[in-house]
């Protein structure tokens, strides 16, 4: 897959929605395992942001099987939202269906692409996921964007980003977008220097999340407010209000985001 996003050309001819759908026979618990014991999910149940690995790869093989009006290497998650209807079976064949959407040009001629996901276990829906990612950077404005105020609630975790992170996470997901993996890839993209991945950060809150309250998360939104380098530490905060959290790096809000409990 990385190839193929590495070598398809953007088409001219590409409409602003494409969908397509797929079936997964079954989900591979000994990846499920391996997931677990990276972020420190208890037990061997799919945990929710596990699904979020099932929901990019048919993202990135719609993006891939369609004419796009632009290219996959690069883009950059901003924002997602996960949510789990009830326990998933491995065992059971999901229908997962992916819809790409372009969005109107922001005021600075950002421009951002909206995937939305839905996986269905026969009748039922299992999960969805919409994620919104940034297609084209828009034009610097005068000073500095606001990277929130960091809340006062309690820690939750730190962690530190080792400089491998990107690749070790690449390995377990499948998203090998060059902007993670090592610093001379990262500048070929634009980036500064090499950023974890975004789901990474949401991974290792809900993981959190769960185990500060003894409950499943079963929806999140995430925001990813800026991005964080390879080598930073990072700590979850809580929020004021139930399920509301933030990663602060360097003090300043790198993600933010609300999750559900069951």
């Amino acid at each position: 897959m990385l190839l193929r996003a590495l070598f398809k050309r953007p088409s001219r001819h590409a409409g602003a929605d494409i969908g397509a759908i797929y079936i997964l026979p079954h989900i591979d618990q000994a990846h499920v395992r391996r997931y677990n014991a990276a972020f420190g999910f208890a037990g061997d149940a799919v945990p929710l942001p596990f699904l979020y690995l099932l929901a990019q790869r048919a993202q990135l093989a719609t993006m891939l099987d369609r004419p796009t009006l632009f290219k996959i290497p690069g883009l950059i998650h901003v924002e997602n939202t996960l949510s789990m209807h009830g326990p998933i079976d491995p065992a059971r064949p999901l229908a997962i269906s992916t819809e790409v959407r372009m969005q109107p040009p922001a005021a600075n001629g950002a421009i951002h692409c909206l995937l939305e996901t839905r996986a269905f276990d026969g009748e039922r829906l299992a999960f969805a996921c919409s994620s919104n990612y940034l297609v084209k950077r828009g034009r610097k404005t005068e000073g500095k964007s606001p990277a929130g105020e960091a809340p006062s609630g309690q820690p939750l975790g730190r962690w530190t980003l080792a400089m491998d992170a990107g690749r070790r996470y690449a390995a377990l997901s499948g998203d090998w977008n060059p902007i993670h993996l090592w610093p001379w890839s990262a500048r070929l993209m634009g980036m500064r220097a090499p950023i974890i991945h975004g789901a990474h950060s949401m991974a290792k809150a809900c993981a959190l999340l769960q185990q500060a309250s003894g409950r499943t998360v079963e929806t999140v939104w995430c925001r990813f407010r800026t991005p964080v380098a390879l080598g930073e530490e990072l700590v979850l905060i809580a929020g004021s209000a139930e399920g509301e959290f933030a990663a602060l790096c360097k003090d300043h809000v790198a993600m933010e985001g609300r999750a559900g409990f069951a």
